[in-house]
C-alpha cells in the first residue's frame, strides 16, 4: 500500500466534502480528519475484536510505502475505527482506511492519498425524521432502572449503565451530511464523528495519544442546564455537590485509571469539574500521562473498554445485568470510534449521543449510570436530554 500526505492550501469547511450517503469523519472544532472512498476495510467480531485490529495494524503499517511530508498525527497511514460494545454483538466492528484523507490541525491542512479520489456528490435535498419508541419504552426503562437499583442496595453491582433505544426512518437516497453538519454545527467542543453508519456527537474523550502522550477524559454525572444565568450557576454547583453523582463519577475515573496504568507511566488526574455541554452539565475529570514504549491507541482502548461509565462497576457483573435487562444489541452504540494512524497515535471517543443508520433505519440509544440513589424518573428524563441531539439533528 502506498501512501502520501502533501499540504494543502485549501481551508475550506471539511464538513462539506463529507460523502453523502457514507461520511466517514471525526472532527472536532472544524478540526479533524474526514475520509473519502474506501480502500481497505477490516472487520472484527467477539472479545479479541480490538486486540485483534491491533495486530492486523501493526501489520498493515509495517508493509505500507509512506511519504508524509507534513508529520502531525492523523497524517500518513490513517485508519477510522469503530467497535461494538459487548463481546456478543452481533455488529460488525471496523477499521476503514479510506481513499483520500483531508485533514486539518492548529491551522495546518493537508490531503492524504491512499487510492483514487471518489466523485463529488451533489448535495441532497432536506429531510426530517420522527423518533418513536425503539426496543425499550419510557415505562420500561423505568422498571428496568427498579431492578437495577434492587440490585445495588443488596449488594451486586456498585453500578449499572442502563440504556434505551428510539427509532425512525429516513428515505433511502438520504444525505446523511446533512444531520452531520448540524450535529457539528451545534456542538463543536464534542467530537462528531461518522464511521460506518454511526453517527453522533461525543463528549467524552476514551484516550488521545500523541507524540507519547496519553490524555482521557472522564464523564460521569449529569444534570440539565439552567434556563438563566442564575439557574444554570446553581444546577452545576448543585451536580458537583450531589452524592449520588460524585459516587458515579468516582467509580468511572477509577476504572479509567486502573485500565491505564500498565500501559501508561506518570498517571495524574484533575479533581471533578463541571463540564458544560449546550443541554446538559457533565462532571468531568482529565487523566493524563506518558505511553509505554511500543504501545499504541488501540492497545489502550483494548485496555480501557468498557468502562464504569458506559458498563458500571464490577464489569463482568455490571455487563451481566445490562445484557438481562436492556431487550436489543447496543451494536456499536458505546463502544470506541475514532482513528489511529501509522505511528500508533490516535483520537478516541466514546459513542455516545449517536445513531446508528442501517439503510432506512435510525436507531438512537442512551444511557445513564444507575447507582443506589438512583431515581428512575430522573434517569429516564437524563436519556431523554441525552437523546435530543440525534433527535434534534434529524429532524
Amino acid at each position: 500500500m502506498k501512501v502520501s500526505t502533501e499540504a494543502s492550501t485549501d481551508h475550506g469547511s471539511l464538513v462539506e466534502r463529507l460523502g453523502s450517503r457514507h461520511p466517514l469523519a471525526f472532527l472536532r472544532d472544524g478540526d479533524g480528519i474526514v475520509g473519502l472512498g474506501e480502500t481497505l476495510r477490516l472487520e472484527f467480531a467477539g472479545p479479541t475484536r480490538i486486540t485483534d485490529a491491533a495486530t492486523m495494524w501493526r501489520a498493515l503499517v509495517e508493509r505500507a510505502t509512506v511519504v508524509d511530508a507534513v508529520g502531525l498525527p492523523g497524517t500518513g497511514l490513517v485508519a477510522f475505527g469503530s467497535f461494538a460494545f459487548a463481546d456478543s454483538s452481533a455488529a460488525t466492528s471496523v477499521l476503514i482506511v479510506p481513499s483520500v484523507i483531508l485533514g486539518r490541525r492548529e491551522g495546518v491542512s493537508w490531503v492524504t492519498r491512499i487510492g483514487a479520489a471518489p466523485s463529488d456528490e451533489p448535495q441532497g435535498d432536506p429531510f426530517t425524521a420522527s423518533f418513536g419508541v425503539g426496543a425499550l419504552s419510557a415505562e420500561g426503562y423505568q422498571a428496568a432502572v427498579e431492578v437495577a437499583v434492587g440490585r445495588i442496595r443488596s449488594g451486586e453491582p456498585r453500578k449499572v449503565v442502563l440504556a434505551r433505544d428510539i427509532v425512525a426512518s429516513i428515505p433511502a437516497d438520504a444525505d446523511l451530511r446533512l444531520p452531520f453538519g448540524t450535529l457539528a454545527a451545534a456542538y463543536p467542543d464534542t467530537f462528531t464523528f461518522a464511521v460506518a453508519g454511526l453517527m453522533g456527537s461525543s463528549p467524552e474523550t476514551l484516550v488521545r495519544c500523541s507524540a507519547g502522550t496519553v490524555n482521557a477524559r472522564v464523564l460521569a454525572g449529569s444534570a440539565a442546564r439552567g434556563a438563566d444565568a442564575e439557574s444554570d450557576a446553581s444546577a452545576a454547583a448543585t451536580l458537583t455537590a450531589s452524592l449520588k453523582d460524585v459516587e458515579e463519577h468516582a467509580l468511572a475515573l477509577r476504572s479509567v485509571i486502573t485500565a491505564l496504568e500498565p500501559l501508561s507511566t506518570a498517571l495524574s488526574s484533575t479533581p471533578p469539574f463541571p463540564l458544560r455541554l449546550p443541554n446538559l452539565w457533565h462532571l468531568a475529570s482529565d487523566v493524563s500521562g506518558f505511553l509505554t514504549r511500543g504501545s499504541s491507541a488501540l492497545d489502550l482502548i483494548a485496555a480501557l473498554h468498557p468502562t464504569a461509565a458506559v458498563a458500571g462497576t464490577p464489569t463482568e457483573l455490571a455487563l451481566a445485568i445490562i445484557a438481562e435487562l436492556e431487550p436489543f444489541d447496543r451494536g456499536r452504540y458505546a463502544g470506541p470510534v475514532g482513528w489511529v494512524d501509522g505511528n500508533g497515535d490516535g483520537e478516541w471517543a466514546v459513542a455516545l449521543r449517536c445513531a446508528q443508520v442501517d439503510g432506512t433505519q435510525v436507531t438512537a440509544y442512551a444511557g445513564a449510570g444507575i447507582v443506589a440513589g438512583s431515581d428512575p424518573a430522573r434517569e429516564l428524563a437524563e436519556t431523554t436530554l441525552k437523546l435530543r441531539p440525534i433527535v434534534e439533528a434529524f429532524g
